[in-house]
């Protein structure tokens, strides 16, 4: 290709970069948002972090437009190609993270006028709060090619499902010993069915980032933690 070629290529690949960097950026807005939307009660926080998930939903059009484009245009090979396919299926991730966060934001809008167990919400807190490190360490692996970085988050991920079993048994007392208690609970449950969602993504991602690295896909089965499946339907009991 010529010099002029090159660059402009370049140029391409540039822009892609800055799209999943805002994608990103404004993912972990949502996410951080919708929990503090849930935990203080606050009705326009939680519908302005509604409305901005279309923010991450038009720029996963931009991308891929962009890179389908780049592939009939350049019709790159090798690392080239594995760039674009990654930008793609990154931008899938973070579009369904944002996705995630605001569902997150509906279920704060949901129990607006009810008690909220804090116990359970301060689970949920910290189980968030781990799902935004791991979001923000899996771009950061991406945009710095680190796979080392990426394959840490990959192995974090069953933590985040071990805090999502945990609190899906605490909600589940709740709703056992005290019937009024079924709405909220279950509304939380959802929220943090949506947080341990979250940590599968950045987890997507992170092996995304071993592909685009290694050039193979990552074989080892991926570590989970949570059996809430197997949890029986009378568990647990009341000690009453």
């Amino acid at each position: 290709m010529t010099e002029h070629i090159v660059s402009s290529y370049d140029e391409e690949l540039k822009n892609l970069a800055v799209k999943l960097t805002q994608m990103g950026g404004l993912a972990e807005k949502l996410l951080t948002d919708s929990i503090v939307a849930l935990h203080t009660s606050d009705q326009e926080l939680a519908l302005r972090t509604i409305e901005a998930d279309e923010q991450i939903d038009e720029l996963e059009h931009e991308v891929e437009e962009a890179a389908i484009l780049m592939i009939a245009k350049r019709q790159p090979m090798a690392v080239d190609l594995r760039e674009i396919i990654a930008a793609i299926k990154i931008s899938s991730e973070l579009e369904r993270i944002g996705d995630m966060a605001k569902n997150i934001a509906k279920r704060a809008v949901a129990i607006q006028s009810e008690i909220i167990a804090q116990r359970a919400i301060l689970g949920i807190d910290h189980m968030s709060r781990i799902a935004s490190e791991q979001l923000k360490d899996v771009l950061d692996s991406f945009a710095q090619r680190d796979v080392d970085k990426a394959m840490a988050v990959w192995h974090r991920d069953s933590e985040i499902d071990a805090m999502y079993t945990s609190i899906f048994r605490e909600l589940l007392t709740y709703m056992m010993e005290d019937p009024r208690s079924i709405t909220y609970s279950t509304h939380l449950l959802f929220a943090a069915k949506n947080i341990e969602r979250i940590g599968d993504h950045a987890t997507n991602i992170a092996e995304m980032v071993f592909y685009l690295v290694k050039g193979e896909p990552l074989r080892e089965q991926r570590p989970k933690g949570d059996t809430s499946s197997y949890t029986p339907a009378d568990y647990p009991q009341s000690d009453d």
